[in-house]
């Protein structure tokens, strides 16, 4: 019999200001190119690996003409085929954009971003966290590796687990190009878009150098995988980080208190609004996770972290997790532990 408790009812997600993006997702096709505002478009470019869903690419219009692109998404051998076709439904070239700003390094944001440089020319911005996680990435599955072999997972389950999270591991999916950025980008920076005030607000937690991006002016937030309307976002799948990500995901959340007014354009999934509530169910859900860490804690005797994790109520229970998915929960349950101050309660195996 099962010792692990059942899950709390979910809230409902926020209502969708895109109804076209909504019915896109729920039919499980590409939604259409849309005008967000006056001179700001998205295009959907889908996953690789037959995941069905998209990346929602934002195309951004200066006074000057020359386009901003926020998320290029994935990188099909450089074609840039879905982008392009996007651009030419608003009457616009490839050739016309100079700016290509990352909210953060995973493949499904940055990895068309070196194709888009070299077929336009334009400069690719990211922060500076990002770029290290990137120079280091081989280092990082390193040092995973060490932390694979304490976690007390089973055996027929490891070679999955180092495969995805250890030295098998590729954030940029072996294809990301140096330079991984020709400028750094740091928190209240302004991004060069002539005439619009468009600011970089740093949300790490998903990943260490993680970026969101707030234009007041046109009254819209973008929030890349910080805040997504119905996913819970992964913490800390970035590098290694001397913060607790899930420290640095909370304060991120709360820092968004101030953008309540705004529409939210995530990298995912449809636009919504009422950022606020939407992060404070994001928020209540990592406590109460950290609730049943603290529970598993009270009644194990020197557990490993894979015996903690097992009576974490996670989607689909962590019995039916492998891979990548199975060392995210570890990784996020061990997270939960430090910012408990119990992360010593925890045996290496």
């Amino acid at each position: 019999m099962s010792t692990v408790p059942s899950p709390p009812p979910a809230a409902a997600p926020p209502a969708p200001v895109s109804p076209v993006q909504a019915r896109a997702l729920a039919d499980g096709v590409l939604p259409p190119v849309e005008q967000v505002r006056p001179g700001i478009w998205t295009v959907a470019v889908p996953f690789r690996f037959g995941v069905p869903d998209a990346t929602l690419v934002y195309v951004v219009e200066g006074s000057d003409g020359v386009l901003t692109v926020i998320d290029p998404g994935w990188d099909e051998d450089g074609s840039l085929d879905v982008l392009s076709a996007g651009l030419a439904a608003m009457g616009r070239a490839v050739s016309d954009v100079g700016h290509v700003v990352v909210t953060h390094l995973h493949a499904d944001h940055l990895g068309a971003a070196a194709a888009l440089r070299r077929a336009s020319g334009a400069q690719v911005a990211m922060h500076g966290l990002e770029v290290r996680a990137l120079d280091d990435e081989r280092v990082d599955a390193e040092r995973h590796e060490t932390d694979i072999a304490t976690w007390g997972i089973p055996d027929d389950l490891r070679a999955g687990v180092s495969a995805a999270w250890g030295t098998g591991r590729r954030m940029g999916l072996g294809a990301t190009e140096r330079p991984f950025a020709d400028v750094l980008l740091d928190d209240g920076d302004v991004l060069p878009v002539a005439g619009r005030t468009i600011r970089a607000l740093w949300t790490p937690g998903h990943t260490a150098g993680h970026l969101s991006f707030v234009d007041q002016q046109d009254g819209l937030l973008f929030t890349g995988d910080h805040v997504l309307p119905r996913i819970n976002s992964g913490i800390g799948l970035g590098g290694r980080t001397d913060t607790n990500p899930l420290g640095d995901y909370l304060a991120s959340l709360a820092r968004l208190d101030a953008y309540a007014e705004l529409e939210v354009c995530p990298g995912h999934e449809y636009r919504f609004s009422d950022v606020v509530t939407r992060a404070r169910t994001l928020a209540r859900h990592r406590e109460e996770r950290s609730r049943h860490v603290a529970a598993a804690l009270d009644v194990l005797d020197a557990p490993t972290l894979f015996e903690v994790a097992s009576r974490v109520p996670f989607s689909g229970g962590i019995e039916s997790m492998s891979g990548f998915l199975l060392a995210s929960a570890l990784t996020q349950t061990a997270f939960h532990a430090d910012l408990l101050g119990r992360a010593d309660e925890i045996r290496p195996a």
